[in-house]
């Protein structure tokens, strides 16, 4: 059975500082008003694979914006694509995108470039709460790469440069959805907590707009929303002015900590990442855990090695066996993984 966090164990969290280049803001943070929905949207099957490659689907870029600031490690867009509706999806799920352009594959045949995931940022009402549009957060990729010559030694990543330099009114092609791994549970009353990454929290971003943003009667999010985010600066936080404002509208039922690792160290000295926020908690998390709580985690697979080291050491210090324990959550469906 699901088991609520109790109301002791709720941290309140004043406002978040937003990114600079985010337009200046009064002081006190705004309050959350929830919007209606067209409720037809929870009914049916969870879309899975609508679209294909050899099928895809045309959306249009309705919005692309900045949402990180200038001294940020690098560029990250909010991307709100219109989709009329025709392309349903849950939250959790990703869209794929295939980039324009052709490849010469192994065999020397001139091909379509494959198709990219990108985790999904929004509810599925959107960001204009009318399920029309959806949303991609995605951060523009650079290499280093010396053969291209010293003027310019950065190798860009096709579809995240397409995308983050991509008009209004641009036509992009779509497959998917796709994913069952990151799905909210079933039960409003649940203790989810959400471990991210950089671009890693979209998916957590549809969890939030679900939760908090959104009048669904017969959904309404009781639980507990813990998020942990990892980024590496103030400047790189993302969706700030969302986080601050659900703290600040539902105090009692989320609760964030940020691992600002050019900003924070660790107990003991050293950059702080992630998992040493986790750490700072584990116990809470554990007991957390072992009463019913959910826990998510999207990013970069790098995070997860460090991660698991860290659960373990706190598994340890309870007398708990990690790989058996870790085990029993995957068996239940409680621990959710989705790296790349």
């Amino acid at each position: 059975m699901q088991m609520k966090a109790p109301r002791s164990f709720v941290k309140a969290v004043g406002a978040q500082r937003c990114a600079p280049c985010v337009a200046a803001r009064a002081t006190q943070v705004s309050k959350i008003t929830r919007k209606d929905v067209p409720l037809e949207l929870e009914e049916g099957d969870m879309p899975m694979n609508t679209f294909s490659p050899k099928k895809s689907f045309t959306a249009k870029v309705r919005s692309v914006e900045r949402i990180v600031g200038p001294k940020a490690t690098g560029e990250t867009m909010n991307i709100v694509i219109d989709t009329e509706g025709d392309i349903p999806f849950w939250e959790g799920q990703s869209y794929g995108i295939i980039p324009p352009g052709t490849k010469v594959n192994s065999r020397g045949k001139e091909v379509p470039l494959g198709v990219r995931l990108y985790s999904i940022a929004s509810s599925r009402y959107g960001d204009s709460f009318d399920g029309k549009t959806t949303t991609l957060c995605v951060r523009r990729a650079t290499y280093w790469d010396p053969e291209m010559g010293k003027d310019d030694p950065s190798k860009k990543g096709i579809c995240s440069n397409f995308l983050c330099d991509a008009e209004v009114g641009q036509e992009i092609q779509m497959t998917g959805p796709t994913g069952k791994v990151l799905l909210l549970p079933e039960d409003p009353n649940a203790v989810i907590i959400c471990v991210a990454t950089g671009t890693g929290i979209a998916p957590f971003r549809s969890f939030w707009m679900r939760c908090f943003y959104e009048n669904v009667p017969a959904w309404k999010f009781t639980g507990l929303f813990w998020l942990f985010m990892g980024v590496a600066n103030s400047d790189a936080k993302l969706y700030d002015n969302e986080i601050s404002e659900i703290a600040a509208t539902y105090p009692d039922n989320f609760r964030v900590d940020y691992a600002l690792s050019r900003e924070m160290e660790k107990k003991g000295g050293g950059k702080m990442y992630i998992q040493d926020k986790m750490e700072e908690y584990g116990e809470e998390i554990f007991d957390l855990l072992n009463s019913g709580a959910h826990i998510y985690f999207c990013g970069l697979k790098g995070m997860m090695p460090g991660i698991n080291d860290t659960l373990e050491k706190v598994a340890g210090a309870q007398g708990i066996t990690y790989a058996d324990w870790s085990k029993t959550l995957k068996h239940e469906n409680r621990f959710h993984v989705e790296v790349y």
